[in-house]
């Protein structure tokens, strides 16, 4: 069994994988209420937290606030304690700290919780708002107990350090970092994004770990995707052959460990340690794969192995 992972230090313990609801009620990517809805969504959740999985992640924008409506009603219905990581968009008409107070109440209100275990400003956009401001504001939240954890999203490592130093300020920590990380995507580590968390003790939560689904091995030249995803290039016939001899070595592992390419994947990025992936799932076969993730591990030569293929996406 992993090691649990601490958010912040408010005593939030998680197992070192979590879910994405993104495409929890989006209707525009993900085309929810076409081939699943609530009821798939549901089963997701129920899937994952008797699997041991208990970090739901969301945000206000996401479906336009219905993913956290979602995940409030299952939340109301789960014996199990679980915790919702939400986000807040500076956008352009927030100018004030009460901006702060104001989406703190809605996110409260949709996901039906008096206090909220995880709150992320989701980009670092200071042009109407400067750092001082929101994380003083997102202190203030901690002080008054509607949040329990100040995270940010998409915050290089000088960013990082300077809402770390903000908030210790008001003797609030930095828990954690959400970035895009996967085997496709490791700029993270090149950016010091991945050293400076470690030296922080910020926990990154690692969203598209399987870069949308390419490193299932699902998709193929001639079995594209659906949807946005088939006017990305990395999905075009040039694209995946491109990734192919990666999808080898992971397909290799899988049969080795008994486990599927996407498994791996996320496996490979547990191992990094003070990581923590959080893909997608649309149903409970989704949620069921993503949590054959955990509760193994890795050899340290199979994780250089797959360490040293992906060096072109550093």
């Amino acid at each position: 069994m992993e090691d649990m992972v601490s958010l912040g230090d408010r005593g939030l313990q998680v197992r070192p994988l979590g879910i994405g609801a993104w495409s929890w009620g989006d209707r525009f990517f993900w085309q929810y209420g076409s081939d699943y809805g609530e009821a798939q969504v549901r089963e997701a959740f129920e899937t994952a937290v008797a699997s041991g999985i208990t970090l739901f992640d969301t945000a206000e924008v996401y479906g336009k606030g219905e993913s956290e409506q979602l995940l409030g009603r299952f939340g109301q219905t789960c014996d199990t304690p679980v915790y919702i990581a939400t986000k807040y968009g500076p956008l352009p008409w927030r100018l004030f700290k009460s901006s702060v107070y104001d989406a703190v109440s809605a996110s409260l209100e949709r996901l039906q919780l008096d206090s909220i275990p995880l709150y992320q400003v989701h980009w670092p956009f200071t042009c109407f708002m400067s750092q001082e401001t929101l994380l003083n504001a997102l202190a203030d939240e901690v002080e008054r107990g509607r949040i329990q954890a100040v995270g940010v999203s998409n915050y290089s490592a000088d960013e990082m350090v300077q809402a770390q130093q903000i908030l210790q300020s008001r003797g609030v920590s930095l828990a954690v970092n959400q970035v895009r990380y996967s085997l496709l995507s490791r700029t993270i580590e090149t950016k010091g994004i991945l050293d400076t968390a470690k030296d922080l003790g910020v926990v990154l939560l690692a969203y598209s770990p399987l870069a949308q689904g390419l490193l299932t091995g699902k998709y193929t030249p001639s079995n594209p995707p659906g949807g946005a995803r088939k006017m990305d290039a990395k999905f075009s016939a040039k694209g995946l052959q491109r990734i192919e001899p990666l999808l080898g070595i992971l397909r290799d592992l899988g049969q080795q460990y008994q486990k599927t390419p996407a498994q791996v994947a996320l496996n490979w990025l547990i191992g990094q340690g003070g990581v923590i992936p959080i893909p997608g799932a649309k149903n409970g076969k989704q949620a069921q794969d993503n949590a054959g993730a955990l509760g193994w591990q890795l050899s340290s030569e199979d994780w250089i192995r797959l360490e040293q293929a992906s060096r072109p996406w550093l």
